[in-house]
């Protein structure tokens, strides 16, 4: 594996040196049930994945019944008409491999991962579980997985420092009636509430066959692939094209708003957050390049300002987070004991403001540029994740080849692009602050 490792890696570099990309040879069909099916071959291990993206995430969702794709992100993997509960685990670990899944706000994706020679056996299981689950769902089941979300939230949210901070950004950054306005998790009270008739209508009407794209990758031969794909997927029927929620982008936030909240912290955080670009908009790669510049690395502006030379931050970060409707830019400051949260605030801020003055050097945009690109192409070394890029790219981009121009986009960006993406993007009046502080020793 190290080889394989270190020849991709080697790629990465040749590719950003030549400005080349990388070749993802695929194969790209849709079966008469809607369903996109893509196969990527590559026989450099002796592995495969089985990657299906399904376009429904929390945004689909309804306020007051908010949690469900999440939910069945669980409830997959309980068994279906012909799959008991665990069988699935059984069949991939005797393969060495595994399954997973997750959600975001428009997609939740589901993953395996087994020796070659179980690729018919995975996309058995999958062609199983897409269309007969509701045949053994019952109330039983959604107590028992409703009971492992809820803790789920406990554990990754309201019992960890900080925790909640994700949570407060969502709902302030985006109106009440928006789909991105709370976590895919979702509420207690919500999941609490749903009925098994609820959580059934929500998988009939976004679990179809053509609400899917499948992307087979790894060692495998095509042939066979299609055939197993073709017996075991492309008898599910056809359903209505899901009728989903409509959301657009909201009008900028008018003002800055502000909310401090107490924790079982040591020490402060400040998060400044912004509504960012969708996916594969115009100012998407230069927001992302601007995120490298500021935050990312010991030699960024904000760790050198924060970290280095004021002292009075542990750590600074930014992320650019899109999304298909629109984004989220956020930075994050860890004060050092003592410090107030003003002073990061403000320090972030004149940083800032020095984008609006002056566009970055051409070492920082190249820097970053490199910086981003070798991350990105390392991150292909697995067959599984380039199964879920390419999915992605075929969900959101319309275009599951589209790696080179997905490359290009960002090595095109210029100095003025990331001047004027923070510029438009980061206004002071138009973010949300949040400070947490320590609670107060009782």
């Amino acid at each position: 594996m190290q080889k394989v490792v270190l020849h991709i890696f080697g790629l990465a570099l040749m590719a950003i040196a030549s400005h080349s990309a990388p070749r993802l040879p695929l194969e790209s069909y849709t079966l008469d049930n809607g369903m996109r099916i893509i196969l990527h071959e590559d026989h450099s291990t002796p592995m495969v994945a089985a990657v299906t993206l399904f376009r429904v995430g929390s945004k689909d969702e309804l306020p007051g019944k908010t949690g469900f794709a999440h939910l069945f992100e669980h409830l997959m993997f309980k068994g279906s008409a012909n799959l008991p509960d665990g069988l699935m685990d059984r069949i991939l670990e005797e393969g060495g491999g595994w399954s997973n899944a997750f959600t975001t706000q428009d997609h939740t994706v589901y993953q395996n991962m087994a020796a070659a020679n179980f690729l018919e056996a995975m996309l058995w299981m999958d062609g199983d579980r897409y269309a007969r689950l509701l045949e053994v769902f019952d109330l039983s089941k959604l107590d028992n997985q409703r009971d492992v979300v809820r803790n789920e939230r406990r554990q990754g949210v309201d019992n960890v420092p900080y925790g909640q901070a994700p949570i407060i950004a969502q709902e302030m950054l985006w109106p009440k009636d928006h789909g991105y306005h709370w976590d895919t998790i979702g509420y207690h009270e919500d999941l609490q509430a749903a009925s098994v008739d609820d959580v059934k209508a929500f998988y009939r009407k976004y679990y179809v066959p053509n609400n899917a794209t499948m992307v087979i990758a790894g060692d495998f031969d095509p042939k066979a692939a299609r055939a197993w794909v073709q017996k075991y997927i492309a008898w599910i029927p056809r359903a209505a094209e899901p009728n989903r929620p409509k959301y657009s982008r909201p009008k900028p936030i008018p003002e800055e708003g502000r909310v401090v909240k107490t924790d079982k912290v040591q020490v402060p955080r400040v998060y400044l957050e912004w509504r960012a670009p969708a996916s594969f908009s115009a100012d998407e790669p230069a927001l992302d390049l601007a995120a490298h510049i500021l935050a990312r690395g010991k030699t960024s502006r904000l760790y050198k300002r924060l970290v280095y030379d004021d002292k009075i931050a542990q750590d600074v970060q930014a992320f650019n987070s899109s999304a298909e409707i629109g984004g989220q830019f956020e930075i994050v400051a860890t004060a050092k004991p003592g410090v107030a949260p003003e002073k990061l605030i403000a320090a972030i801020s004149e940083e800032l403001k020095r984008f609006d003055e002056s566009a970055p050097s051409p070492a920082e945009l190249e820097q970053a540029q490199n910086s981003r690109e070798a991350g990105f192409l390392t991150g292909l070394e697995s067959s599984l994740q380039r199964a879920i890029v390419i999915a992605f790219y075929d969900a959101l981009a319309g275009n599951p080849n589209y790696l080179e121009q997905d490359l290009a986009r960002y090595r095109n960006v210029t100095l003025r692009d990331v001047q004027g993406a923070v510029k438009n993007w980061l206004k002071p009046d138009a973010r949300i602050v949040m400070i947490f502080n320590p609670e107060e020793a009782k």
